[in-house]
């Protein structure tokens, strides 16, 4: 889906977004739970960034702050007027949340009816976009008559529609077998080097993240803070050869190090 992002201050320098010692405190049963703590991060204009924690971490809930559907209760959010514009954020959650009444070209094009988009050209887009995912001549299909991997295609479609600059994404590939998954996370490279887009990932998969990311922000168990930032290095574009290169190795590995090391409890 497109996110109608709120209108924030200008970005210093060419940055997509920023976030600068950003809180969030929830309250549960009356009493506070600290969800992030002082996260700084940066997103720079056509990277792809992943987000990798264990579960409760907070890299849903930073996910959501950046897409502007949840508040921080500290720090600061800068996004940048491209993407602080109506339509500038689009959004692919982890289950497609496919209208069923609708069939698959009327799905995708359900933003432009929100943002008020002219319907020709986004039924053009749209079309294009599905044939791009290789999904033509389903246009008029129900989305029980797709598979999983095909549903979450359309929702990819519906989220790139308005041409976002940023799309964020919250571990869209986690309900999908191994196999489809290796296939999505081939597809979505495709798409997102001939978009030209902006792309920020959540995932739980540490291989998914290392194949995909020019990135790695790696979180701490909650209360969320960034461990560590990895410049990801392997060429592109990944191929299923990626997998065996002895630098994805090196790079998975330091990453679950990273995870297991910060979830052990302190001693004196």
């Amino acid at each position: 889906m497109t996110v109608p992002a709120a209108v924030a201050e200008p970005v210093l320098g060419n940055d997509i977004a920023r976030v600068v010692a950003l809180s969030k405190e929830f309250q549960q049963r009356g009493r506070p739970v600290l969800a992030l703590d002082s996260v700084d991060v940066t997103i720079r204009p056509g990277e792809f960034v992943a987000i990798v924690g264990a579960s409760g971490c907070g890299k849903t809930t930073l996910l959501n702050i950046i897409a502007g559907l949840a508040a921080p209760t500290g720090g600061t959010l800068d996004r940048a007027p491209a993407v602080a514009r109506q339509g500038g954020i689009g959004m692919v959650f982890q289950n497609p949340v496919l209208l069923p009444w609708r069939n698959v070209l009327d799905n995708v094009i359900a933003p432009a009816e929100i943002l008020g988009m002219d319907m020709a050209e986004a039924r053009r887009r749209a079309g294009g976009l599905l044939t791009k995912v290789g999904l033509a001549g389903f246009e008029t299909a129900l989305p029980y008559q797709l598979s999983g991997g095909m549903q979450q295609r359309v929702s990819i479609c519906r989220a790139l529609l308005s041409d976002p600059p940023l799309l964020l994404m919250d571990e869209p590939f986690g309900a999908l077998d191994a196999i489809t998954r290796d296939k999505m996370n081939i597809e979505l490279q495709r798409i997102w080097i001939e978009g030209d887009k902006t792309v920020v990932l959540v995932t739980h998969s540490i291989d998914e993240a290392v194949f995909l990311s020019d990135r790695i922000v790696v979180m701490t168990p909650r209360p969320g803070r960034i461990a560590e930032v990895i410049e990801n290095q392997l060429p592109r574009p990944r191929t299923i050869e990626t997998y065996g290169d002895p630098l994805f190795t090196e790079y998975a590995v330091g990453v679950r190090k990273l995870i297991l090391d910060a979830d052990q409890p302190v001693t004196a």
